[in-house]
């Protein structure tokens, strides 16, 4: 297969200059794996913990272990043995000064996040690698990936037997990767849980309507959530509120790291389905927020990414705070430009904001301060 590069690469190589330990975390099949061998393959060993062999190994002597794997090596899904992390915080303290022994992959952000606190706080540098973003993927590929998602084995095969993929994708994560968290019930309960979610993208999140639909309780529905965030399926969106307050006690949106996902659990299988269907601004509006999501993260930009509603109906899709400046995002998957669409970016935006309309139609000139742009030169 092919091997695309990803934008994620630089800032690997350059904190391996600046840090002991490098952590990558992202969900499974984002690419982490394949990433790392195409850029340290030749300088450094790959260890992967999903092979129950090298588990054993590890966990029968592991001062042994970390004396054979002590300097260069790429510990692969690293939360599956998580005392490895207080090793490698023995065997980093002894020689603080060399940097780059130690790659570690995660795939549950949460769980790796605890270790990490636990035991490499000050030693690690932390990244993510989600899938390919659009600029990552081939220019004949993108219109496709709107609806079908960035998987990167599933673009380089062209989006062949997506669905096929999908479902293996999805019975793995809920096999291995569920399985081993203890707030999952019924499997078959989390699997409708999924579903309803992926129906509900670019709303704003309400755990009494999905544990109602689902028949379980919102303390449930909001441990649900939680698992998707640690395994990188759904991020969530932030309300945004001068008053920091109001800000942590208002709902957030949803959102699926994946636009694939949404439309092979919702049942889009064709780009007719994804345009005539109900969810065709929903899900357009997902791959938007989907894609400046890793564009800021990829670039470690540090810009806060929040949604907008007040108590005058007026409501901005996106708002990429960058501290110094705000850029307020409009979203419409229409092909035809129309002054109302930027109505609340005009009413909403200060003297230092710009304002972006993005659609699926022409650039048009605008003010300074209103970009109406299309998608892709976004």
């Amino acid at each position: 297969m092919p091997y695309y590069p990803r934008i994620l690469e630089k800032k690997v190589a350059q904190h391996l200059k600046l840090f002991p330990v490098i952590g990558l975390t992202g969900p499974r099949q984002s690419g982490k794996s394949t990433m790392l061998k195409r850029l340290l393959g030749v300088t450094y060993r790959y260890v992967t913990f999903d092979d129950l062999n090298v588990v054993d190994r590890f966990h029968t002597d592991p001062e042994r272990f970390m004396g054979v794997y002590a300097d260069r090596v790429i510990f692969d899904e690293v939360q599956r043995v998580p005392e490895i992390f207080s090793y490698v915080k023995l065997v980093v303290d002894n020689e603080r000064q060399r940097y780059g022994r130690f790659v570690l992959t995660g795939s549950s952000q949460f769980a790796f996040m605890k270790r990490v606190s636990e035991s490499l706080a000050g030693r690690i540098s932390l990244l993510t690698l989600l899938p390919f973003q659009c600029s990552e993927i081939p220019a004949r590929l993108r219109e496709r990936s709107v609806y079908q998602g960035g998987y990167p084995e599933l673009v380089t095969r062209k989006y062949h037997g997506s669905s096929d993929w999908y479902t293996s994708y999805l019975d793995t994560y809920l096999t291995r990767d569920v399985r081993d968290l203890r707030e999952i019930g019924d499997i078959r309960d989390f699997r409708r849980f999924i579903q309803v979610v992926a129906s509900k993208v670019a709303q704003i999140l309400n755990l009494s309507d999905i544990a109602r639909d689902i028949g379980v309780s919102v303390v449930t529905v909001k441990k649900w959530i939680s698992v998707l965030e640690a395994s990188y399926i759904v991020f969530l969106l932030p309300p945004f509120y001068k008053n920091l307050g109001k800000r942590i006690i208002k709902s957030p949106k949803i959102y699926f790291h994946d636009t694939g996902l949404v439309s092979y659990l919702t049942g889009v299988r064709t780009r007719e389905l994804y345009e005539h269907g109900p969810l065709y601004g929903a899900l357009f509006e997902n791959y938007i927020i989907g894609e400046i999501y890793k564009k800021e993260l990829h670039a470690r930009t540090g810009a806060d990414l929040y949604y907008l509603r007040d108590s005058n109906g007026n409501e901005i899709d996106l708002i990429i705070d960058r501290k110094t400046q705000r850029e307020f995002v409009e979203i419409k998957a229409s092909h035809t430009y129309r002054p109302e669409m930027a109505r609340a970016l005009t009413k909403l935006n200060d003297a230092n904001d710009q304002g972006y309309v993005i659609y699926q139609g022409k650039e048009i000139e605008s003010s300074p301060d209103l970009k109406i742009v299309n998608y892709e030169s976004f």
